[in-house]
């Protein structure tokens, strides 16, 4: 795994919630492989290659109101594993936090990796 690459696994929730959970980290990493979109699925996957050239952490997310969270409200909650180097996991971290009302749930690491579990909030 490249040290911007970064796995991420969505639980709960529904597609949407998936797909806007993704969005936001579009702006720190660039553009999944794909979109989250089988409204069957109960576990949702992205993965990001690369880096974008964007500002700061979540400018893709589409941010509203003083507390900077995001004008996009989940309609359950999302539990999500980052999966990537240390770098690329505390900036999927960051950008969630400022986009989602959001629990620390944990984090795990390897020798070249490391996970990190967030529960968001609606």
């Amino acid at each position: 795994m490249s040290g911007t690459q970064l796995t991420v696994t969505l639980s709960g929730g529904g597609p949407d919630d998936a797909r806007a959970v993704v969005r936001a980290l579009e702006g720190t990493f660039g553009a999944p492989d794909e979109l989250p979109a089988d409204g069957n699925a109960t576990v949702h996957t992205a993965t990001f290659d690369g880096e974008s050239g964007a500002g700061s952490a979540g400018s893709g997310a589409g941010s509203a109101g003083g507390d900077g969270k995001a004008s996009r409200r989940l309609s359950a909650p999302v539990t999500v594993t980052v999966q990537g180097s240390p770098e690329a996991v505390r900036r999927a971290s960051d950008t969630l936090t400022q986009v989602f009302t959001a629990r620390d749930d944990g984090a795990a690491s390897g020798d070249q990796e490391q996970e990190r579990q967030l529960l968001l909030e609606p």
